[in-house]
């Protein structure tokens, strides 16, 4: 039988008195705190706040409407009920605000983080960033991660000039990393913030070691993980990977989509109101590590979702990538990554340092804001995990028909009416 707990009603009625009498979370991320790197662009407005100014750059991205052709978890399926990279941003942007606004966190700063926090993902979910990083470190020595190649995404391939506090939020959202207790840990420089996503390509398991700069990511953090758990299991029961009814170990944080948002939301609010972190019960905690582990073992790991992946797409990563890097080091105009991709970037970037989202190193008049180089001038690597993983699913199949014809029909769609 379903469950769905309320707040109780001494922190309903500290959250009414404070609101009341004005008092402001003196733990919240003020909207004068914002650093960005050229301070002398992107300044606020009475009608268009710090914060917001991210959330409408990040939108304008080119490459934020690929969020809707992304595997969540999901691949190679014809299903507009199952949830794609795009919804899974709404869901965790709306339960983040929810608990921020509980909270008196800042509402701007978590929606910012929470709409360009997967931007960077590979086409085909983790299956295809192990794959990327696989291939990037065979041939770099450095390792390819999707949280920080959102922030790649958004402060080197277009240079927004995004605040520090969004882009440390997007490198730190690891929802792979479950916790009882979210803490944030300062910092206010750039050099500090660029020391921490080169030493995710250097070093495997540092990506394990970040920890957000502001309750705002914190809270984000926690509500990736609740935003998909699940929506996943929801997800598995319709595409039949499931049984109707599937047994979880549910009694505590629930076991529908719906239970956990809202059972997660109110255990958080409850041990964390006043507090400069996010913490829950130890019995939540323990109820939502057991859920993840569960989804791990009846859905991610599952033979039917690793097949898909090792007999297919697998293969069909290295060959593109093999050819794409060949191209990049030729360094031919006419090859299939400057044709599609770089050229690409380049026509964008001067479309929208023109609508003043973006500025370009070819673009006179807009401040400091730079690329650290040309485009075009990254190593070779660099431009073909860009370009890979930018894809969408559909994109990556029909580029990989077109590079191989002779494979066309490799992979095969699960239709709305298929057997």
């Amino acid at each position: 039988m379903a469950h769905y707990l309320q707040l109780s009603k001494e922190i309903q009625q500290r959250i009414t008195e404070d609101r009341e009498n004005h008092r402001s979370n003196p733990y919240a991320c003020k909207n004068g705190d914002i650093i960005r790197r050229d301070t002398n662009h992107d300044r606020e407005l009475f009608h268009r706040p710090n914060f917001v100014r991210d959330s409408e750059k990040i939108m304008n991205v080119p490459f934020y409407s690929r969020y809707m052709d992304k595997t969540q978890v999901f691949s190679l399926v014809r299903n507009d009920d199952v949830c794609r990279r795009a919804l899974h941003v709404q869901f965790v942007a709306r339960i983040a605000r929810n608990i921020g606004e509980l909270l008196g966190a800042n509402t701007d700063l978590i929606e910012a983080i929470s709409l360009g926090h997967d931007i960077g993902h590979t086409p085909f979910g983790h299956a295809g960033e192990k794959k990327l990083s696989e291939l990037y470190h065979a041939e770099t020595g450095r390792y390819f991660n999707h949280n920080i190649h959102s922030a790649r995404v958004l402060d080197e391939i277009f240079p927004l000039n995004l605040s520090l506090q969004t882009l440390d939020g997007i490198i730190c959202h690891n929802g792979e990393m479950e916790a009882k207790h979210y803490e944030p840990v300062t910092y206010s420089s750039f050099d500090e913030f660029d020391a921490k996503t080169e030493r995710c390509y250097l070093e495997e398991k540092a990506i394990g070691t970040l920890v957000p700069n502001t309750l705002e990511g914190c809270i984000m953090r926690i509500s990736d993980i609740i935003a998909y758990l699940g929506k996943d299991r929801q997800d598995a029961i319709r595409l039949g990977l499931l049984e109707d009814k599937p047994v979880f170990a549910g009694d505590v944080i629930g076991s529908t989509h719906s239970e956990i948002i809202n059972n997660m939301v109110v255990n958080i609010v409850e041990n964390s109101y006043g507090k400069g972190y996010i913490c829950m019960d130890e019995e939540f905690f323990e109820a939502l590590s057991a859920a993840k582990k569960e989804n791990y073992s009846k859905i991610y790991k599952s033979e039917k979702m690793l097949e898909v992946f090792d007999k297919d797409l697998d293969p069909m990563f290295e060959k593109m990538f093999e050819r794409l890097l060949k191209e990049a080091k030729e360094r031919s105009d006419e090859s299939t990554l400057y044709r599609h991709h770089i050229r690409y970037i380049e026509e964008q970037t001067r479309y929208y340092a023109d609508n003043t989202a973006v500025r370009g190193e070819d673009v006179p008049g807009n401040g400091k804001i730079r690329r650290k180089k040309i485009y075009r001038e990254n190593d070779p690597c660099d431009l073909v995990v860009d370009y890979m993983a930018g894809m969408t699913d559909d994109y990556f199949v029909d580029l990989y028909e077109k590079m191989f014809p002779d494979e066309k029909g490799r992979v095969k769609y699960v239709g709305y009416f298929s057997d």
